[in-house]
């Protein structure tokens, strides 16, 4: 038998799982989210899937997970200092990122000299005043450290010395791109949920090993890849949005035809959009947006629309009303107040759970708007049909600015038209045919529609993403991921030789996040040289090389039947 895989994948409502080997799903599950205990849920899921009499041999584990998005989304997360080396340019008012934040001298230019030192007793006074605080976490973020993090580095090991308790964070450890802001973002946030999401690992880790002791055990991340476990130790934000993700993998899995598609995965809470484009997903391309702010974080254009099975339904001002809170499950599986699922449970005779309880709780309602339990249900559907079509719009409005949806519409001198709208999650066979008929177009839904997201996560495969930037003149390279750097020869250096070391890079991040069998299926996205000229002189090239695992599938996976 061929070593098994599994995907488990936690939703707001419900978390699935997914046994898949040799081609075929030998095995899903699907249980209730306990928002209070991520962990409790997730082991439920896995050892329902180990009951199954060929779950052995377990080769790999990907786990997709809410944690790090409920702590941001909420607010939960701890509070956190800001350390910000920004040098000359945007004011400090423009760095609205943290309540706590302090400026601190230090400046490095874009070739990564020094133009100005840190103040040593400026540093220690700001980290004293954080220390008062009552902040034991700290993230520190100066321009430019991607070219030269000696400043970030030097504070680190100040409050390291200082304060030893305390969780610091610098910058160029998360990322190494350019765009000070977004690193800055990307560095508070990481540094806001490491210690959780550290936790948790070590949790999981534990529990998984205990029933599974030889699989490597990977998370997924927001661009529809995944990485180990290990690794998301250091980049801990990288697996937020990773419930999107897993629903456009498993779109992706289900559907193999290169068409122009949107993907809706309908869940009990919300219902997440994304785009296909020729049947290669959409890439948000000024990274995650996350509390407002835009990160370093790869991820796919998504949408999250606060309507799900579990939206209830009520009379509102003598009006007939779908809120987008969920107060608990439909009343056909004990629920207390009427959802959008128990409308469709009537109107499509889905006998899902206690029909009888969709009906009562509904003709509470009818009865409030003086209308017939027919009538009622066909509102219910319209207007989740009609709030459903309207966000689509918007989103397409919005995916206009994305640079790959403007390329096809160049390259293909024409206006991008929507072929097929593909349905996810448990309820999308009673939403989705009627959304495809409002749109007209063709709708498809497959047999596991319903865990598609562990599906996707189950056969998703590493990605990863490293941009060089060499600098002859200086005779240094330096980049992404985050402390990637290193001496050059200057001497004829060529745009194949900056390829040919971003290449090796890109191997050596990969073996030391334990992805060496996927390194070769890298490519180079971008490319770019320029001429450094100083007086009438050339004084060296600057050359900036981007090459990557872009999101795909395992070697071993080929598609699933219908």
């Amino acid at each position: 038998m061929n070593d098994a895989l599994i995907g488990i994948d936690v939703g707001g409502t419900y978390t699935d799982g997914v046994l898949f080997s040799g081609g075929s799903v030998l095995n899903s599950v699907k249980h209730r989210t306990d928002e209070d205990d991520l962990k409790g849920t997730l082991l439920l899921v896995l050892d329902d899937l180990l009951t199954h009499r060929e779950a052995k041999d377990i080769r790999r584990i990907v786990l997709s997970t809410t944690l790090v998005t409920n702590l941001l989304a909420t607010g939960r997360g701890e509070r956190t200092a800001l350390i910000l080396l920004p040098g000359k340019g945007l004011p400090y008012s423009a760095y609205n990122i943290s309540p706590d934040t302090y400026f601190l001298k230090g400046w490095i230019d874009f070739r990564g000299r020094q133009i100005e030192a840190p103040d040593p007793e400026e540093m220690e006074d700001a980290l004293k005043k954080i220390h008062g605080s009552g902040i034991e976490r700290v993230a520190i973020a100066g321009k430019f450290s991607n070219r030269n993090d000696s400043h970030e580095k030097a504070l680190k090991k100040m409050a390291q010395d200082l304060y030893p308790h305390m969780d610091v964070c610098t910058s160029n450890e998360i990322s190494g791109r350019l765009n000070f802001p977004r690193r800055a973002v990307t560095c508070y946030y990481t540094a806001m949920t490491i210690r959780e999401w550290n936790r948790f690992a070590d949790e999981m880790e534990a529990a998984i090993h205990a029933r599974a002791p030889h699989c490597e055990l990977h998370i997924l991340k927001a661009d529809g890849g995944t990485t180990t476990l290990e690794a998301s130790r250091k980049r801990p934000c990288e697996t937020v949005f990773s419930g999107p993700a897993a629903s456009t993998m498993g779109t992706l899995a289900l559907s193999r035809e290169e068409l122009n598609a949107v993907s809706i995965d309908i869940g009990g809470t919300t219902s997440d959009i994304s785009l296909l484009i020729e049947g290669k997903p959409l890439y948000a391309s000024r990274g995650a947006l996350i509390a407002g702010h835009l990160t370093h974080i790869n991820s796919f254009a998504v949408s999250s629309i606060a309507l799900g099975g579990d939206s209830t339904v009520h009379v509102r001002d003598g009006k007939l009303e779908i809120s987008p809170m969920r107060l608990g499950p439909a009343a056909c599986f004990g629920g207390e107040a009427p959802t959008v699922t128990d409308a469709f449970n009537v109107m499509n005779g889905l006998g899902l759970g206690d029909p009888g309880a969709s009906q009562a709780a509904l003709n509470t309602v009818a009865a409030g708007l003086q209308i017939s339990l027919d009538g009622l249900v066909r509102s219910i559907a319209d207007q989740v049909i009609e709030k459903l079509e309207r966000n689509i719009e918007n989103m397409f409005r919005l995916w206009e600015d994305e640079p790959a949806y403007k390329v096809w519409e160049v390259v293909n001198k024409r206006k991008f038209n929507l072929h097929q709208v593909i349905g996810i999650g448990a309820a999308a066979p009673a939403i989705v045919p009627m959304l495809a008929e409002r749109m007209k177009v063709p709708h498809f839904l497959h047999r596991y529609s319903p865990v598609a997201n562990a599906l996707g996560a189950t056969v998703a495969r590493p990605t990863l993403a490293v941009e060089v930037h060499v600098d002859t003149g200086r005779e240094t390279y330096s980049g992404s991921p985050g402390g990637l750097s290193g001496k050059v020869n200057k001497r004829n250096y060529q745009l194949k030789d900056a390829e040919e070391l971003a290449q090796s890079c890109l191997k050596q991040a990969c073996a030391d996040r334990g992805l060496g069998d996927y390194a070769d299926d890298a490519e180079i996205y971008s490319e770019e040289q320029f001429n450094v000229i100083r007086g009438w002189e050339q004084e060296g090239k600057l050359f900036d090389i981007g090459i990557q695992i872009s999101p795909g599938f395992i070697h071993e996976f080929k598609g699933v039947e219908n």
